[in-house]
């Protein structure tokens, strides 16, 4: 059920049967293009999963999503992949199926990385692994760039002095450095970790979050970096905001004029930059939430003119129309059990399903979400459960995996399948 938004901002008010005939009726040449036609449905969604038993392996694991009559049991695990070493701490993907099928993956507190070939969905396979690149450690973030490359944040590094910022680097669907760039540098603070990232390609920018993981500093800080040589331009720093929404910058999203730029915080703001390609960028707060003690407002994404992001203080996910992003308005939230923290969020390539993985009673749960791209309304998949389960979505327990092992599995990354 909706409820009244109760977000603080000063500007924010919370292909058809034919009969047949014997020719077309359109010529062929004005039949539209296959790419305008709808993309279909994904068939598989993939949760990158870190073992609860400290013995047994991290592992991707693949659901079948197939909506479709010749489907198997919607929601069925179909197979598994484990990955080396124990305790990687599975953390964050990419956040969308690339096109080559080579999903790259964080294992965030060995410093270990994975990329998994999907070429085949139905049998995945780790394609490479790679820790330390150029002395950056430990990366977090993926993005794909307009050439098939990889842009990487990477946290840290070392120099004289301790734990230093550390850097992005390009990297190709290999896992093979093309080139890095040091954070470490003027003007640059040593608290600023690289978190994540907005590819600006038109404007040859990179809007770059500065979060640090192991949460030992907290800084107000984005910086623009030039995407051409991955050199440190500007940093911005956010205003406080009345509840200190302005720390903890989280993740940046290029809006659909792909122009503007929304940075969410854990903190639970929502900041809008301005003057990204003059000499003075600044942002400005559009938009707030409530927090929870504990838990932290994380991943969004962006389906049109909607952003979607997780609010713990609700248990929700929450739908915004970002039309005009100087004053984004709910439009819709779906809302989980009381004990539960959205934090993960995952859209389907046709915008018309989400993933949602998180913490505390979600912890090895998982859950989809129906999405209309049209209004923005979002509704609990209530058919996505297990046989005979009382609850909605998946718990990670009690299986016994195709890797080996029965041990509770703990979903942090998820991603859906590309449309067939």
């Amino acid at each position: 059920m909706l409820t009244r938004s109760r977000i603080r901002s000063s500007a924010l008010v919370v292909v058809i049967a034919v009969v047949a005939v014997v020719v077309p009726l359109t010529p062929l040449a004005a039949q539209p293009p296959a790419a305008a036609r709808p993309l279909a449905s994904s068939e598989y969604l993939y949760l990158w999963t870190a073992s609860a038993d400290s013995s047994g392996p991290d592992f991707l694991a693949v659901y079948d999503i197939r909506d479709h009559a010749k489907a198997a049991r919607y929601g069925a695990l179909v197979t598994t992949v484990a990955v080396t070493g124990r305790g990687n701490g599975p953390h964050h993907t990419e956040h969308d199926m690339p096109a080559d099928g080579r999903l790259f993956a964080n294992g965030f507190r060995s410093g270990q990385s994975f990329v998994f070939d999907l070429s085949n969905p139905r049998a995945p396979r780790v394609a490479a692994q790679f820790g330390d690149l150029a002395g950056l450690m430990h990366p977090h973030s993926f993005w794909r760039l307009p050439n098939g490359n990889l842009l990487s944040t990477f946290q840290v590094q070392h120099d004289s002095v301790g734990i230093a910022p550390g850097g992005l680097a390009e990297l190709t669907p290999r896992a093979t450095l093309v080139r890095s760039s040091s954070a470490n540098r003027a003007p640059s603070s040593r608290s600023d970790r690289p978190y994540s990232a907005a590819i600006l390609n038109a404007i040859d920018r990179v809007v770059v979050t500065t979060t640090d993981m192991d949460k030992a500093d907290s800084t107000r800080n984005v910086q623009l970096w030039r995407l051409s040589d991955l050199s440190l331009q500007h940093t911005i720093v956010l205003p406080d905001g009345p509840h200190f929404e302005g720390y903890r910058s989280a993740e940046p999203r290029v809006l659909s004029d792909g122009e503007s730029v929304l940075v969410s915080t854990f903190n639970c703001g929502l900041f809008l930059l301005d003057g990204l390609t003059g000499s003075t960028p600044s942002a400005r707060m559009v938009a707030s939430f409530p927090r929870k003690p504990g838990t932290s407002c994380a991943v969004p994404v962006v389906a049109g003119n909607y952003y979607l992001i997780t609010v713990p203080a609700w248990s929700a996910v929450v739908s915004l129309d970002v039309s005009d992003p100087s004053h984004p308005r709910e439009v819709s939230r779906v809302t989980l059990g009381p004990d539960d923290v959205p934090h993960w969020i995952g859209i389907e390539p046709n915008h018309r399903r989400v993933v949602i993985t998180g913490y505390q009673a979600m912890k090895t749960r998982v859950l989809l979400a129906s999405f209309n791209a049209k209004t923005g309304v979002l509704a609990l998949d209530e058919r996505f459960r297990a046989a005979g389960s009382a609850e909605a979505g998946m718990r990670m327990e009690n299986i016994v995996w195709p890797h080996g092992g029965n041990g509770a599995g703990i979903p942090h990354g998820a991603v859906f399948s590309r449309a067939p």
